[in-house]
């Protein structure tokens, strides 16, 4: 019986990292698939994703045209493929702006404590209280829609989950060993916070952004849905998604292709960001 026991649990460890794996590099290759779509559109699309062919109206998806037209003439496969270039370069933007404004708030307010922490968190509060895409709504109307725009808009309210990771973990390590023996080889100040915190907090802020990706690519969708966005005539989903729900009962295929699309960047993402969050997670490591 004991003998059984044990090689349960010896068994069970490894289904469990082969699942764990399994999800990462599912979740891998769908970005890869995005990745080169986005690098090789010219390659991929079989016509001009802007040309118009007003003959061609919405036609239904067919040998010619693989998901069908728009109320254009559009071809909608060549369109889509087109998509992934502003999606993965706005989600690109936000991350860039995001992550390292968090982590710098987050872990100078756990490292720093005092006043300095009540400050920033107190900030990341308010912050995190305003809902993202009515704030994201009410910028882009101040400043005019466009991709630099709508990326500065949904990045001012995506950052303080940044820093509330960051600031909860640098408290876990402020008073650690590891910390205490970097103090007694004379490194302090930034030195320290941003040379042996910063390399620590990382891998959390990394499956984060993963996991918060899908969330990124529904609200820079909703952007464009409201035409706050990429303006016409660049092909963009959240657009796209718009221009087919005038016509979604009869053609329904104008809005199901880029719809499709969301619906497959949000699942590679959030797939992805699973994985990570395994492998990276000491608490999983057995």
């Amino acid at each position: 019986m004991t003998q059984n026991l044990t090689d349960i649990e010896n068994v069970t460890p490894r289904r469990y990292r082969r699942r764990r794996v399994t999800t990462l590099v599912i979740g891998g290759a769908l970005v890869a698939i995005l990745l080169l779509a986005a690098l090789l559109a010219p390659l991929l699309a079989p016509f001009d994703p802007n040309a118009q062919l007003m003959s061609a109206r919405l036609l239904p998806p067919s040998g010619a045209h693989w998901l069908g037209t728009d109320g254009f003439g559009r071809d909608l496969l060549s369109r889509v493929i087109y998509g992934t270039r502003p999606t993965l370069l706005l989600v690109s933007l936000i991350l860039l702006l995001t992550i390292p404004v968090g982590m710098l708030v987050g872990i100078a307010a756990g490292y720093l404590g005092g006043w300095t922490e009540r400050v920033l968190m107190r900030i990341t509060d308010i912050f995190l209280s305003l809902p993202n895409l009515v704030i994201a709504l009410a910028l882009v109307a101040m400043l005019g829609p466009g991709l630099m725009n709508g990326a500065l808009a949904l990045a001012l309210t995506s950052w303080p989950p940044f820093a509330r990771q960051a600031r909860a973990e640098t408290l876990a390590l402020r008073r650690s060993d590891y910390l205490a023996a970097a103090r007694m080889q004379g490194i302090t100040g930034l030195r320290l916070m941003f040379g042996h915190i910063l390399p620590l907090c990382m891998p959390s802020a990394v499956v984060r952004a993963a996991l918060s990706l899908g969330g990124i690519i529904l609200a820079a969708a909703g952007l464009g849905f409201l035409g706050m966005g990429v303006q016409p005539p660049t092909a963009e989903w959240g657009s796209m998604v718009a221009e087919g729900s005038k016509v979604i009962f009869d053609q329904w295929w104008v809005a199901a292709a880029p719809g499709g699309a969301i619906l497959f960047a949000s699942l590679a993402f959030n797939l992805t960001g699973d994985g990570l969050r395994d492998r990276l997670d000491t608490r999983n490591a057995n």
